[in-house]
Order: C-alpha cells, then sequence, then structure tokens
C-alpha cells in the first residue's frame, strides 16, 4: 500500500529513486492519512463523533417494533376471582389448552425531552471539537516535518562547507607543495598543509553522517521507507520577517491558533453537558400505540389497539441527578481553567518567538559579515604566502578562522529559520512558512 501510494505522488515506478523534495512537498505527503499514523487516529475519532451523533439522535427519533406471539396456554380461573358456583353449573378452575395468536406494531416516541435534545447538541458540538483536533494534528505534524526538514538542511550547508574546507586545504597542499619545487618552500610547510587537509577530510566524514542521520530522521517523520534516497531542492536562505508588532502577533494568534480553537469547543461541548443534566429535571412527554390482530386461530383474529401519552416528572432519584450536575460542573471548570492555561501559554510562545527572531536575525547579520571577513583574509594570507611575506601558519590560521565563519553562519541562518517556524507556529500561520 505504501510503495503504491509513493508511485502514485512522485509519478515513478520504483520508489529507490532519489526523491526531489521541497518542504511543501515534504508536508504534502506527511500530512496524509498513508503518511501520518497521527492524522489517521484523528479521523477515526472524527468517525466515532459522528456515530455518537447519530446514537443520540435516535433518543428523538420515533422506534418501531413488529412483534408476534403464537402461545399455547392454560388458565386458572381462579386466579382471576371465579370462585363460585349456580345452580346446574359449576365454573372450572382450569380452562384450555388453548392457542392465541397476536401479530402487531408497536411505536413509541419521545416527543418532548429537553436532557436528550441537548445532549445531541453537545454530541454535535464536539463532532466539530474532533475535527478541530484534526487540525491541530496536521499543524503538528506539519512543525515536526518543517523541523527535520531545517535540520537536514543545515546538515547538507554543513556538508558544503566541509566540502569547501577540504578543497580549500587540497588548494593549500599544492600551492605549498609548488612553493618547494620552487625552491622558496620548505617540507615542513607541506607536512602542515597536509595535516589540516587530513583534519578536514575527517571532519567532512563526520559531517556525512550526520547529514545521513538527518535524512533518516526527516524520512521517519514524513512516515516514508527509511531506505529512500532524498535530496532537497531547497537552501538554508534568509527571508525577513516583519516583528515590529506585538499586538498583532497577539491578536493573529488568538485568531488563527487551532489548539484555542479546540479548546474553546470543548468547553462548549462541557457547558451543554451540563445544560443537558439541569434539563434532566424538565417533564417528559411521550407516546406509545399498537395496533393489531389477537385471538385463537379457528377463530379468527380481532382487531385491538392501545393508544396513549406519558407525561413523566422528576420527583426523587437519591441525589443522582444533583451529583451528575456537581461533576458536570467540574467538568465545564476544569475545561475553562485549561483555555485560560492555553490563553496565556499562546501569548508566551509568541513573545518568545518574536524575541528569538529578533536575535537570530542579528546573529546573521554578524555571521555574514564575520564571514565576509574571514573569505578576504584567507585571500590576503594566501597572496601574502605565495609572495613569500608570511609563514604557513598565517594561511592555516585564517583557514581556521574561515571554518569557524561558516560554521556560525550555518548556526546562525538554522537559528534564524527554526526562530521563523517558531513565530509561525505561535501565531497558527504555519502554511505561511511552509508555502511562502
Amino acid at each position: 500500500m505504501r510503495n503504491l501510494f509513493l508511485c502514485v505522488v512522485f509519478g515513478s515506478a520504483a520508489f529507490a529513486q532519489t526523491l526531489q523534495l521541497s518542504l511543501a512537498r515534504a508536508v504534502d505527503i506527511a500530512t496524509s492519512p498513508e503518511g501520518s499514523l497521527k492524522i489517521a487516529l484523528a479521523e477515526q475519532s472524527i468517525v466515532r463523533a459522528e456515530t455518537q451523533v447519530l446514537q443520540a439522535k435516535s433518543a428523538l427519533l420515533p422506534t418501531v417494533d413488529g412483534t408476534f406471539q403464537a402461545r399455547n396456554q392454560t388458565v386458572n380461573l381462579r386466579t382471576f376471582g371465579f370462585n363460585f358456583n349456580f345452580p346446574g353449573f359449576t365454573f372450572p378452575n382450569v380452562v384450555g389448552p388453548f392457542t392465541v395468536v397476536d401479530t402487531r406494531p408497536t411505536a413509541r416516541w419521545t416527543v418532548l425531552d429537553f436532557a436528550s435534545l441537548r445532549r445531541y447538541r453537545a454530541v454535535q458540538a464536539n463532532v466539530d471539537t474532533s475535527k478541530a483536533d484534526l487540525e491541530v494534528t496536521r499543524t503538528q505534524v506539519s512543525d515536526q516535518v518543517a523541523r527535520a526538514y531545517l535540520a537536514t538542511l543545515r546538515a547538507d550547508a554543513a556538508l558544503e562547507a566541509a566540502q569547501a574546507n577540504v578543497d580549500l586545504s587540497n588548494a593549500l597542499v599544492e600551492q605549498a607543495q609548488s612553493l618547494k619545487d620552487a625552491g622558496t618552500g620548505t617540507g615542513i610547510e607541506i607536512t602542515r598543509a597536509q595535516v589540516q587537509l587530513a583534519n578536514d577530510n575527517g571532519r567532512l566524514i563526520v559531517v556525512r553522517n550526520e547529514r545521513n542521520r538527518a535524512g533518516l530522521q526527516l524520512l521517519r517523520a514524513m512516515g516514508l521507507d527509511l531506505s529512500m534516497p532524498v535530496q532537497l531542492v531547497d537552501k538554508l536562505g534568509y527571508t525577513p520577517v516583519n516583528t515590529a508588532g506585538v499586538e498583532a502577533a497577539l491578536q493573529a494568534a488568538r485568531e488563527s491558533r487551532l489548539e484555542l480553537r479546540a479548546q474553546k469547543q470543548r468547553e462548549t461541548v462541557a457547558r451543554m453537558n451540563t445544560s443537558a443534566v439541569e434539563a434532566e429535571r424538565l417533564p417528559t412527554v411521550s407516546t406509545f400505540g399498537d395496533y393489531g390482530g389477537i385471538g385463537q386461530p379457528k377463530l379468527g383474529l380481532e382487531r385491538t389497539r392501545t393508544v396513549g401519552v406519558t407525561v413523566s416528572i422528576p420527583l426523587f432519584d437519591g441525589g443522582r441527578r444533583n451529583a451528575r450536575r456537581l461533576e458536570t460542573n467540574s467538568q465545564l471548570r476544569a475545561e475553562q481553567l485549561r483555555t485560560r492555561d492555553l490563553e496565556q501559554q499562546v501569548e508566551l510562545e509568541v513573545r518568545i518567538a518574536l524575541d528569538s527572531v529578533r536575535s537570530a536575525d542579528t546573529q546573521v547579520t554578524t555571521a555574514r559579515e564575520g564571514l565576509a571577513l574571514a573569505q578576504n583574509e584567507v585571500e590576503q594570507a594566501q597572496r601574502r604566502y605565495q609572495a613569500g611575506v608570511s609563514i604557513p601558519l598565517e594561511v592555516t590560521d585564517a583557514q581556521a578562522r574561515l571554518d569557524r565563519a561558516r560554521d556560525n553562519q550555518i548556526l546562525a541562518l538554522y537559528s534564524y529559520n527554526l526562530a521563523r517556524l517558531d513565530l509561525a507556529v505561535a501565531t497558527g500561520h504555519i502554511q505561511e512558512f511552509i508555502q511562502p
């Protein structure tokens, strides 16, 4: 099933081919029922809630039963008070056996029941809660995949930087060998360059392993086969974000956060359940009726009917209803507390995310400046070494600072994009991050 799904999505018969993956495509795959177990379970919760609606609705609709009864019996007349005799005639104690047939439909309908009506509305609202929970789950899966995707982008950038360091070290080894061949260099200079090259090759092996691990984590988050090779089409970049309006961000979060919507819906359901228990104190009105034939088969069946109305007025149930009222009130209070706590949590997440974006933005600017300076330093050190006015150690030091500058820029861009993702999740606009 999973392989068939992949073939349909990617248009390829063999899923072993390298998967070209953007962030939007990764999220689309992960949020499909085939890609996420969490989403599949959330969809089943909606199905269960809808079946509960049908069950609650049945209490408001009439019920019709058809019965057929055939019995052979004897009757003790004394049971019915026939315990006397007349002159010349004696009532028997037992009559029968005789056969009685009774066939008829029976209908019942609770015409007025406020408690059942409010319970029905409560389970209807619970369907909306389940749908909101499904969207919350989609957001959580999208967030998880986006974080795994950013981690893989960071690993890709680190791999490119490590390869660039190896290329630079190779160039320095060749430069040192060229100067030695020209008689202006020494063997120790070649050895130092080779040591740096060995260190960079070792770092490249570590970074490549980290990239493989990040790719596996991404595939796991997407729910795909872990043996599938993946190539990301995006790069770790910089997209400016407006962080000036705190109140605007808070208002957007209050309006768009699906968790808040789902929690407020749960509070509504709890309030409706409380109202349903309160309505159990009200009278209920129901109707009933039947129509059919009854009699002995040899003598024929006679048509009979029954119709009636029942008014039930609750008087005393041993305190059970009051206990349920206290229980539902407690549940409502708990949901109200959860709503208040979630609102405070949302505000905290928005404020922290805004601060993180501002800090990471400054970090990106500083890292870019540091990288530009480090690249310039390496170029100058190479020219000075080529001209014979500096020692190789100056080039090696410049190269080490360039390595750190590259790592700093990768970390800064990763932290900035992660902060952007946190802000998008906090304000309920994760789709704008996934599909800008």
